[in-house]
């Protein structure tokens, strides 16, 4: 690195003097240091950041960069090795790609590196070169895999729209990494990995990029069987939480900062994507589901759902049976839960209606829309 310098330094020199040796009679001895210093400083920075240019494309898409930002990320932040946790991270990334490669096939050039790191805060990242973290705290929050898909897809787009390799350009001074690659000696090098690595979880991600990303993950989970109104669901979710639980279980790129949109905002704007998916026929708001704009159910809370959050389920699967089939015959009963088609729609719980209650009030509001379409 000094050696190139130094040339570029010599180089600039030579290119000084043959401006500087004709004027030498004029008194301007001050100028030249000037501007020698001015040509220096601007030829350092231009190496620092051609240097730095070139290990983020490295770690971003050499296969060999990707597995040494992974390895120093997972040295850095820690590795959670619970084989139930693991297990079902890769269950859920391997089922996420398989979506994402049917919406954005270039994820088969770069697959996703993950694992699952010891922070008990409720956050996931993804860093240069498609490498994920996912926090403990993620599965400690949610207890359903629809929502974290959710937020893996979340991340995913990120990665897939290069908003990580953007951010991080703007995120990490120049310098840093420029002098971690001086000190270890070559173009990007350990120090280097793990200066980036450090630097995982404060990408600076604009609001554009996160609605983007919003919207795409959307995307993702409708070409996936997870349930869709897990999407709007995870954000009434964090909007409950959030206000129980204290701020200390909220961190992260995509739940705390003041310049991205806010949750409810977020939680709206899905609620509205899974009725346009739905072909208008859906609709869920303040805990109640409707069907062709008539109420239809309130959910009761379960578990650890509340009855707001519960709708959003429900809704994602009445959005998901109308987007395939928007004139269904009739709905029906399986051993306890409502269908239409193939698609379960509810297993009512404590609190709910019957079943068979539910059925014959979907039933009718189905009647009354053919009553209405032949009128």
């Amino acid at each position: 690195m000094m050696k190139s310098l130094k040339k570029h330094i010599a180089r600039a020199l030579v290119a000084l003097m043959a401006v500087s040796i004709p004027m030498a009679a004029m008194p301007a001895p001050k100028a030249e240091a000037s501007l020698l210093g001015s040509v220096i400083s601007a030829v350092a920075t231009g190496i620092q950041v051609n240097q730095v240019k070139s290990a983020m494309e490295y770690y971003n898409n050499d296969e060999q960069g990707r597995q040494e930002l992974f390895e120093a990320m997972k040295e850095q932040q820690g590795v959670n090795d619970d084989p139930e946790l693991n297990a079902r991270l890769a269950s859920l990334m391997e089922s996420l790609s398989t979506s994402v490669a049917a919406v954005d096939p270039s994820i088969n050039d770069k697959p996703y590196n993950y694992f699952v790191n010891a922070d008990t805060t409720f956050n996931a990242a993804c860093s240069l070169g498609h490498n994920m973290t996912v926090n403990t705290g993620l599965f400690d929050l949610i207890d359903n895999d629809s929502e974290i898909a959710v937020v893996l897809g979340h991340e995913m787009a990120h990665g897939q729209k290069d908003h990580v390799i953007k951010g991080f350009e703007k995120s990490i001074p120049t310098t840093i990494i420029a002098g971690a690659i001086a000190g270890s000696g070559s173009t990007a090098g350990a120090a280097a990995a793990n200066v980036i690595a450090n630097y995982t979880s404060a990408v600076n991600i604009t609001k554009p990029q996160e609605w983007e990303a919003d919207n795409i993950a959307f995307d993702y989970i409708c070409a996936s069987d997870y349930n869709i109104g897990a999407c709007a669901a995870i954000w009434q979710r964090v909007i409950e939480k959030k206000g129980a639980s204290g701020s200390k279980n909220f961190v992260g790129e995509i739940f705390s900062p003041s310049d991205h949109p806010t949750h409810e905002e977020r939680r709206d704007n899905y609620a509205r994507k899974l009725s346009e998916y739905s072909h208008g026929h859906v609709t869920a708001a303040n805990g109640t589901v409707k069907v062709y704009g008539h109420d239809f159910v309130t959910p009761a809370a379960y578990g650890s759902m509340s009855s707001n959050e519960r709708a959003y389920f429900v809704a994602g699967n009445l959005a998901r049976a109308f987007h395939n089939n928007e004139a269904p015959d009739e709905a029906y009963l399986y051993n306890g839960t409502l269908y239409i088609d193939n698609q379960a729609i509810i297993t009512p719980v404590e609190g709910d209606e019957s079943a068979s209650s539910l059925c014959d009030e979907l039933n009718a509001l189905l009647s009354l829309r053919r009553t209405e379409n032949v009128a």
